[in-house]
Parts: C-alpha cells; structure tokens; sequence
C-alpha cells in the first residue's frame, strides 16, 4: 500500500511576499500514519518547493503509482486547487482513491462530495486517526463504514459517519515529519521577514480556541476545545527542527496562544536549551492575553520570540461585540505598547466590512489605526468562510453575492453592508492600506527602523509595489 500526499502548485497570497511554508498538515498527518502502519509506504509530493508544475503531476502519479491520493485544503480560496489535484490524479489513474480534509472541506463534507465526484472521501475534522484508519481499511479490504470521522462515496451515495472524538493528549503525537519532505527542507523560507536563506518552519502547541469569534473557522473546526501541548513538549519539537532541519525560525501555528504562565515556562524551557541566537519564533495573541502576560514578554524576547500577530479587529465596541470578541479597543494600545517595548515585531489584523460598516465608520477604523501604530497592519475584509456564524447568517439573509471560493482570502470583498456595495467595500479596502502605508513618513521610519523585521517588511513593500497589487483588486 503506497499513500501519496499531494502539496499542490499555488500561488503565494502577494502580501505575504516571497513566502514557501513547508506542507504543515500532511507532514504531520503522514508521520502519524507512518508511525501507526509502518508496512504503508508514506511520500510527500511538495510541488512548490520541488518545481512541479500541473502539467507535470499526472505524470509523476503515473510513474509513482499510489494506492491513495490525499491533498488538503488549508483555506478555502484553495478549494477549487484540491479538487483540481484530485481531478489529475484520477485520470492519471482510475482506480486511485482520492481523499481530502481540512477546514473548507470539514465544514460542507457532503455538499463537497456531491460536488466533486473526484474526491473519494473526506476526513472531517482531526485528521491523523480518521486518515490512518481510512487507510488501514483499503489496505485491508474494510469496510470505511466504521472509520469515524469519515464523508465517503459509495457509488451515487454519500455516506456521513459518527463523528471522530478528539485526541485527548497532543504530546502523544509524533514530532511533525520534516523528515518527509528531507529534500526541501532548505527551500521553505518566508523572506519578507527574515531573507530567503534562513529556513522557516510550523510548530503545533495547541489546538482550537476557548473563545467563538464569528467570523473563525477554527473554533467550530475543533468542537469547541482547546488542547495544549506542555511547554516543555512544544520547546523539544522546536529544538528538533532547529537542530535536525535547520530550521531557525519557528511559526507557533496556535490559534490562541492564550494568557497565564504558559508564555513564561515555555520561555523558560527555550532557554534551557540554549539555542543560538539566530533561533526566532512567531506567534497570535490576543490583545488582552498580551496584557495579561506583559511581564513575562522580556523573557519571551531573551528565548526568541520575535514578532506577535495580534487580532485588533476593530475600533467599534459594537462591532467587537457582534464579532463575540470579548476585547476592548483600549486594550489594543496597551499590548501593542507593551510589545514595542521590548522590541518585539508588532502585527495587527483589523477587519472592516461588518454589515453595520460606513464609509464614516471605515474612516474611523483608519484613524484608529494610524493612532495604534503597529509595525504592520493587515486589513482584511469580513469574509464569510463556510463553518462560520458569519456565514450561517450571511446566506440565511441573502448577503452573499460572490459565491467563487478563489475570492474567499480576506482580500476581495464577496458581500456588502447595509449602506456599501461590495466593489465599495473593496475600494475602502485600498484606502485603508493606502492610509498606512502611502504616506513617505511612515515608509521610512519603517525602511530605517532599527527592529530588523520592521526593515526587511518595509523594504519588502517598497520593491514588490504591494499598494499597486492592491489597487488592481477592483
């Protein structure tokens, strides 16, 4: 039995730069299967990082001859590339089984498979069990009934199964398999941030959220629950991947890095280690979660980590409030203080086109933005992500006007507001990048900052015309 995953070509979201993260989802399912049937031969095709175009991947299907074809989807302006992949592998070979996953998958399972009759089966949900166990039932002739988790197809019918329960500890899980893709770990770089040479990798420390932000996907994705590897777990797969890989700056995926003393004690294990001081880390907070550990962030700083994605939102406390945020706009100016002095680079989201939005109240968002003054800001548009309340309430009223998923990256407006078209709501999009980063003052500070990941953003806007790529979006 031969399983091959597939991380298919896609184009890189602009903003983002020249970035290359190695295929986090199916390393990390992939060694568990490998770890869990080691009869089963386990490759990853990485078509970015090892230049494999479309025209190429069928014949590569065709020489290598799996068993199984699985792709993932990680967002779902990507749906439509997994479907595509699937689509090649079966006719390069009929009788492949085709499996998919992820988060856009997961939330509209049987929808996908009437949808898609190139898609076999889709892992709903957490993946590694449901995806091994699906793969021990074709190796073993079974029926995929049983496999929990599992949205087959039987020939014209679609088969939903029970639900999956969660894995109740992350630490059992193995380290994530970079070894899998050994051949391109070199090449998985995000150089905006840290120049094309320094190799870039994902950590998993957790799992879901506590909180049940409305426009989230993860939350829902993860019933609900929030699981965490201990510190000392997370600090050995970091230490792993430096020292095996060379991998020297780290991505903790968390979705909610979360407040107590979890940021102290994994800063604490870090340092144990004593790793060089090339070694970086990158993670998400909440705004009142950095205030609640602002003392420990001059540690955190000594062990490495080096920039913070927080999720500002909005300056509204209704629109905050409609989002079940659970924040106040002040606490924005205090996490992103508390951050700039200790040197750490400071990224805020901040999302505009609420069903309530103005072209006043957007004016507002910009004003608020300008006075916050983070190192760098990235707007998005309220996009209505299927397994989201968002989106529950978006088609029940009929607000959805743009139904592409390839548009659904937070950058093309799909829907208006109550008082803004859509191709409105896009144009106030540009007037906020525009607003921040068009002005000389700003662009400079930001060029010569004497934070280095300040600089090489700054500089990585100026050369790749960013506010230019951004006009053409309408």
């Amino acid at each position: 039995m031969k399983v091959l995953f597939v991380e298919p070509p896609k184009e890189v979201w602009f903003i983002m730069g020249e970035y290359l993260p190695p295929p986090y989802g199916i390393i990390q399912v992939g060694a568990y299967l490998e770890r869990e049937l080691p009869d089963v031969e386990v490759e990853i095709l990485d078509c970015n990082a090892m230049g494999v175009e479309w025209e190429d991947l069928s014949m590569y299907i065709i020489k290598t001859n799996p068993d199984i074809v699985a792709s993932s989807s990680l967002a779902a302006c990507n749906t439509y590339i997994t479907a595509k992949t699937l689509q090649i592998a079966k006719k390069a070979k009929s009788t492949v089984f085709t499996v998919t996953g992820g988060v856009p998958f997961s939330a509209v399972a049987k929808e996908s498979l009437m949808r898609y009759p190139e898609i076999d089966a889709i892992v709903q949900g957490e993946g590694e069990v449901t995806f091994t166990e699906l793969v021990k039932a074709r190796r073993d002739d079974t029926a995929l009934s049983e496999v929990d988790g599992l949205t087959y197809r039987e020939g014209d019918v679609v088969h939903m199964n029970h639900e999956r329960q969660l894995i109740d500890d992350l630490n059992n899980l193995p380290f994530p398999g970079y070894h899998l893709v050994h051949d391109t770990v070199h090449k998985y770089h995000f150089s905006a941030m840290t120049g094309i040479k320094v190799p870039f990798g994902f950590v998993e420390g957790s799992r879901g959220c506590p909180h049940r932000c409305t426009f989230c996907t993860q939350w829902r994705h993860w019933c609900g629950k929030w699981r965490l590897k201990t510190p000392s777990r997370i600090a050995d797969e970091m230490e792993y991947i430096y020292k095996e890989f060379g991998i020297k700056f780290i991505w903790l995926t968390d979705d909610n890095f979360g407040a107590g003393d979890r940021g102290v004690e994994l800063a604490e294990e870090l340092l144990k280690r004593r790793l060089g001081e090339d070694f970086l880390w990158f993670t998400q907070m909440r705004c009142d979660d950095v205030v609640s550990i602002k003392d420990s962030l001059p540690k955190m700083k000594r062990a490495g980590l080096q920039w913070v994605l927080i999720g500002v939102e909005n300056p509204s406390t209704s629109t905050l409030e409609h989002y079940n945020k659970g924040i106040e706009p002040s606490q924005a100016f205090e996490a992103i203080q508390a951050l700039k002095m200790n040197n750490i680079f400071t990224q805020a989201m901040i999302i505009i086109g609420d069903r309530q939005d103005t072209h006043k109240s957007v004016a507002e968002v910009r004003r608020f933005v300008s006075e916050l003054d983070p190192d760098f800001v990235i707007y998005s548009v309220l996009t209505p992500f299927p397994g989201t309340e968002v989106y529950d309430e978006a088609k029940a009223n009929g607000w959805i006007k743009d139904n592409n998923l390839f548009n659904y990256d937070m950058a093309h407006a799909v829907m208006g507001t109550e008082t803004m078209t859509m191709q409105e709501v896009q144009e106030e999009l540009y007037k906020c990048y525009n607003s921040f980063y068009g002005g000389w003052s700003r662009r400079l500070k930001g060029m010569f900052s004497n934070n280095e990941l300040k600089r090489r953003v700054y500089w990585h806007m100026a050369r790749r015309g960013i506010l230019t790529q951004l006009r053409t979006l309408f």
